[in-house]
């Protein structure tokens, strides 16, 4: 029953016909602060859900505020990990919610962040692990944003690299991977075919220009990705319902870049 569950939830963060998802993760009040687009919450949600994205991603606070889009439905994932800019290693990441929390609150699917690499990876993977098992108990999806950080990595988009942080959360139990875009169609889809679960990119740090941003989109889903999580490249740009729409345009219609961009984004100054 519980295989039941998962698939129904997984039906409210993915676009049922190309199984396929644009998710905005707006969980960096916790690491960074109130950064710009971060301040009225509620207003930015409502800016995404109205561009058709298919779920958010949010602490629990903010859920708890009221935080889940006014007018139109969107999906909703909880993120359970965190770890500020201000603390002794940014790295470091640890548990602050739980699954229970999350089915308390209305969430579709759960987050958790995992460095692979980082000082504290033990007590990283051990999590990874029990939530997990958590989620398979509840049929609640579980998104695994793993990343190559640490001491002993060069590149964080390094091809060997990221395919070993996929794999590893794949190999413990993730529904779903966050992880980073490796540069090239050619070099991601290996990540993708070494990983058994599906993939979708991080949005990363906000690019010079929105034809940059969605030509690393473009080419992951033709890497064989399933979608993208991106946060400050859409609720950090002037128009982030027009960015919205123009990702759902190149995940879900399969649109080229720039015909996504002049269909969606024509009233906006920067293309």
């Amino acid at each position: 029953m519980t295989e039941i569950g998962k698939r129904i939830r997984l039906d409210r963060i993915m676009n049922r016909n190309t199984r396929r998802t644009v998710i905005i993760p707006m969980d960096h009040g916790v690491t960074v602060g109130p950064i710009n687009g971060l301040y009225d919450m509620k207003t930015t949600v409502n800016k995404v859900a109205e561009g058709g994205a298919n779920a958010v991603l949010l602490h629990k606070g903010i859920i708890r505020a009221g935080y889940r889009g006014y007018g139109k439905d969107i999906g909703l994932i909880m993120h359970m990990s965190g770890g500020t800019v201000l603390g002794p290693d940014p790295n470091i990441k640890v548990q602050v919610a739980d699954v229970i929390e999350a089915i308390k609150l209305g969430a579709d699917a759960v987050s958790i962040h995992i460095n692979v690499g980082s000082k504290t990876e033990p007590e990283q993977l051990r999590l990874l692990g029990k939530t997990a098992r958590v989620c398979d108990e509840w049929g609640v999806p579980l998104l695994a944003m793993m990343y190559p950080r640490g001491e002993k990595i060069k590149n964080e988009y390094d091809v060997e690299a990221v395919k070993h942080a996929a794999r590893v959360g794949a190999e413990l139990g993730a529904d779903i991977i966050k992880t980073n875009y490796t540069g090239n169609e050619e070099t991601f889809r290996e990540v993708v075919k070494s990983c058994p679960v599906p993939v979708v990119i991080a949005g990363g740090p906000k690019t010079n220009t929105d034809a940059e941003f969605c030509q690393m989109v473009y080419h992951a889903i033709r890497a064989g990705a399933i979608g993208v999580a991106a946060g400050r490249n859409v609720f950090q740009h002037e128009n982030p319902t027009n960015m919205v729409r123009v990702l759902c345009g190149i995940v879900h219609e399969g649109l080229e870049p720039e015909k996504a961009l002049e269909k969606y984004m024509r009233n906006s100054e920067e293309i």
